[in-house]
């Protein structure tokens, strides 16, 4: 890794070099990816945002197995990007998929720097970088076909953040892991008074990740969080047409 001038040598795990599944699953985008994961192993763990001991397995653990969700979302969609951190799973999303629009919503300062400067510097075009928690959002962000989420919260907890933020018929896909089934089953009913009408636990990524990346996908009705999030919704929309000032932190569309 790349050190400035009076910088900290204390992280000298190493890269490794791109995979054989990496080139299957990046294709012509994987010079990007590859830049992306430098920056994950440098800047991203001096300002604490990787482990130092992630670098390593930093393509099988991390961006294998985040991008493998472009078999599962759909073509020409809005996403937002729950607590998106280093920028996992959207980053490496956007990298495969333009033709999607991606929020990469994250509430700390330090983060949100951080993926607005791999945004401006892989040129993600179709990707916005906004500061704030998933429940200051609603009213505020646009609502969103397709809601992501990665090592975030327990699924109940997840659902009422990220569900509120969709679109009627939407869908909220969270990576999980093996605890997806108990999962599901502990947020039954909470999942149900947000609106959710059909919950799967699927595996993808077959023949790109071993073993396969564990999804929960969450889809919705016509009334995404359900009962108790449409007085809400409604008060915000309301207050947005009379012009509130009161904007979220830090976010920026670029074109």
């Amino acid at each position: 890794m790349t050190r400035g001038p009076g910088e900290p040598q204390e992280y000298e795990e190493e890269l490794p070099p791109a995979p054989e599944a990496a080139h299957k699953a990046f294709g012509d985008s994987l010079p990007a990816v590859e830049r992306y994961a430098e920056l994950l192993a440098d800047a991203g763990v001096r300002r604490g945002l990787l482990g130092p001991r992630e670098v390593p397995r930093l393509w099988e653990r991390h961006l294998l197995n985040c991008v493998v969700l472009s078999e599962v979302v759909p073509e020409g969609v809005s996403v937002c990007d729950v607590g998106s951190g280093a920028g996992l799973p959207g980053i490496p999303l956007a990298l495969v998929r333009p033709d999607l629009e991606i929020t990469l919503l994250e509430p700390l300062l330090r983060r949100t720097t951080f993926l607005q400067e791999v945004v401006e510097l892989l040129g993600l075009d179709h990707v916005t970088v906004q500061r704030g928690r998933a429940e200051e959002m609603l009213g505020r962000l646009r609502p969103v076909h397709v809601v992501t989420a990665r090592a975030v919260a327990p699924l109940d907890r997840l659902a009422g953040w990220g569900v509120p933020l969709l679109r009627p018929y939407g869908e909220m896909v969270a990576l999980k892991g093996d605890t997806a089934e108990d999962e599901v089953r502990a947020a039954r009913d909470a999942l149900h008074k947000l609106g959710v009408v059909e919950t799967t636990v699927e595996q993808i990524g077959q023949g790109v990740v071993d073993p396969p990346s564990t999804v929960v996908r969450a889809r919705v009705g016509e009334s995404p969080g359900g009962v108790r999030f449409a007085a809400r919704r409604a008060k915000a929309e309301k207050a947005a047409r009379r012009g509130d000032d009161r904007s979220p932190r830090g976010g920026r569309r670029r074109r």
